[in-house]
């Protein structure tokens, strides 16, 4: 099978990026870490809001914020900064996530800690949805006051297709575009575009861990090193998506031309998606 090479020059591209201020949830590693370097080399100014950094920090010249996305009082002091610092919050990518592999029944009673309960429901719907509304309202709120911005939430291609053992990381980001297109239709009279992107299979972020392709590989009846990566029998295009890919996506949504889009989720899957 032919496969596509990937070759993008942001900076050609968005100029108009040049100055503006974007806060990436999430932003000190995996896809977000993508997101912030792609929007750097744009000419942006990316603010990584992030759990793992301090405040006033910089990782390769983006400056940092601490956040803890479940944290009214964090958000806020976050959003806060960042208009201290910036003046304005042009973007906010919603990034921070998190996944833990759980069945909703273990049915071969061996493995109990990979049935979903109650815990690990919360962590993933504390940080996935409860997270994503607090960073949105408020970002939206200083954005009301410039009078414009562009909100892009990620969100999964298994937030549309469904995964085995995944089933409430799927349903988080199900949440995440019923998010979407409301917020697109409360905040667009205000110049407020909220549009989405749903990655499907990436390329290695370096964030999963041996206990989180055990848990994975349980809940697909499978060993870990069992664990698929022969993505031409599940990806028309036959290879997994590139991190830099996604930031490519991003940039292009928090960018004027895509002036027109809200309140969708696109999806960035190689076509394995239904849509």
């Amino acid at each position: 099978m032919l496969k596509q090479d990937y070759t993008f020059e942001p900076r050609a591209l968005y100029p108009e990026l040049k100055g503006k201020c974007a806060i990436i949830t999430g932003g000190a590693s995996g896809i977000g870490k993508h997101v912030v370097s792609t929007l750097q080399a744009a000419g942006a100014k990316p603010v990584i809001a992030d759990i793992t950094v301090e405040t006033g920090a910089e990782i390769d010249g983006a400056w940092c914020v601490k956040c803890d996305v479940t944290s009214p009082d964090s958000v806020q002091a976050m959003a806060d900064a960042v208009v201290a610092k910036y003046g304005k919050i042009d973007a906010l990518v919603n990034n921070a996530g998190i996944n833990m592999p759980r069945l909703l029944v273990d049915a071969a009673g061996e493995r109990p800690e990979y049935e979903l309960n109650e815990a690990s429901f919360g962590k993933m719907f504390d940080i996935n949805v409860k997270g994503v509304f607090l960073c949105a309202q408020a970002c939206a709120r200083q954005m009301l006051k410039q009078g414009g911005g562009v909100i892009v939430n990620m969100s999964s291609e298994s937030g549309k297709e469904g995964s085995q053992g995944q089933s409430a990381y799927s349903a988080t980001k199900g949440a995440v575009d019923s998010f979407t297109r409301s917020w697109a239709k409360e905040l667009g009279k205000h110049n407020i575009r909220v549009v989405a992107c749903a990655p499907g299979i990436m390329e290695a972020t370096g964030l999963r861990s041996p206990a989180y392709n055990d848990a994975l590989a349980y809940t697909r009846g499978c060993k870990p090193e069992e664990l698929s990566t022969d993505y031409s029998k599940v990806i028309p295009m036959g290879r997994d998506g590139k991190l830099d890919e996604v930031g490519d996506l991003v940039a292009f949504l928090v960018s004027g031309r895509a002036s027109y889009i809200a309140g969708t989720t696109l999806n960035i899957s190689g076509g394995k998606s239904r849509g």
